[in-house]
């Protein structure tokens, strides 16, 4: 089985790197209650971490390591591709040389974090499957929809003359059209 190249924003890796890993993490937090028990709360998942090393090697190797360096100097976040991993908005946070780079060859690591910048929405939000205008600077005729049960994402583009690809294109947020908790808030305008 032949994966797809590994891209961030407009670089795609002429081949994949050797190595990776992709951390998930939870916070969990113990609280004490009387009599020496004790409970566990969910606080929810962090950011997913994906670590690497690879390798370029040939006449432009050096020339191929400038480019991905100067793709990690822009400092802005953009969408990560990796053949295993889901699409994500993340930021390059490192990278590494591992040895000193010659013309022919260069070794390296990267780190890229998950990033989420849904949290400034400024949405009002009601109960009970209702419609209700965004504010905080967005567009003022921007709308949201509040799942209830039952609800799937098919089912509220339909309602609201959507096709499925038109609302995952205004819920970017959305990584999985398959899930759709009650209570998740749905822009459809």
């Amino acid at each position: 089985m032949k994966l797809a190249s590994m891209r961030f924003k407009d670089y795609v890796w002429p081949h994949n790197p050797k190595v990776y890993e992709i951390r998930y993490q939870r916070d969990v937090v113990s609280h004490r209650v009387p009599f020496g028990t004790y409970i566990l709360q969910n606080m929810g998942r962090r950011n997913r971490v994906l670590r690497g090393e690879g390798e370029f090697a040939g006449a432009d190797a050096y020339t191929e390591f400038k480019k991905l360096a100067t793709v990690f100097y822009d400092g802005t976040p953009g969408v990560l591709v990796h053949p295993l991993w889901d699409a994500a908005m993340a930021y390059f946070t490192a990278l590494h040389l591992k040895q000193e780079p010659t013309e022919n060859y260069v070794a390296y690591d990267f780190e890229f974090w998950e990033c989420y910048d849904g949290y400034s929405t400024g949405l009002t939000v009601l109960s009970g499957g209702e419609a209700v205008a965004g504010e905080s600077g967005e567009a003022a005729d921007a709308l949201y929809y509040t799942a209830v049960s039952g609800d799937c994402l098919w089912s509220i583009a339909a309602a609201y003359d959507l096709s499925l690809t038109g609302l995952l294109a205004l819920n970017p947020q959305i990584r999985n059209p398959n899930l759709l908790a009650v209570g998740d808030t749905v822009r459809v305008r």
